[in-house]
């Protein structure tokens, strides 16, 4: 009889140690991987995060590369003082993705007329000035 759950995808899992795939690259007791020179990584200080947790630390490492900006990010930093339970901060968030969409919208249009606009003004000088 031909094995029908070979293509289920997490099948074994829970099979003897021996058996898994993984068993190879598993270290018993486990080691650490790499090379870090730290065991925790330093406290990032560049830019104040745009969710502080009152009860919890903040993590050593967030995201800094795309800080909250413009009406999206006031909105975001709005819903962060709102607890985690409350529908309140949930809409807010969702509200803020979606402004942030329309604000990423807008700025490639808007460098698309400025640069327009400038090669129109450069242009009508360029003409009155061959006229004349």
């Amino acid at each position: 009889m031909q094995n029908t759950h070979a293509n289920v995808v997490g099948w074994g899992v829970d099979a003897r140690r021996d058996d898994r795939p993984g068993v190879p690259r598993e270290k018993v007791p486990p080691q650490k991987v790499g090379n870090a020179h730290w065991s925790r990584p330093e406290q990032q200080r560049d830019l104040p995060p745009a969710a502080i947790e009152r009860q919890r630390e903040v993590t050593p490492v967030y995201g800094t590369v795309a800080p909250p900006r413009a009406l999206s990010g006031l909105l975001r930093r709005i819903a962060y003082r709102a607890p985690d339970y409350k529908t309140r901060r949930w809409l807010l968030l969702i509200l803020a993705d979606r402004i942030d969409v329309i604000e990423s919208a807008i700025v490639p249009a808007a460098v698309v007329l400025v640069a327009a606009g400038a090669l129109g003004v450069a242009g009508y000088v360029g003409l009155r000035a061959y006229r004349e």
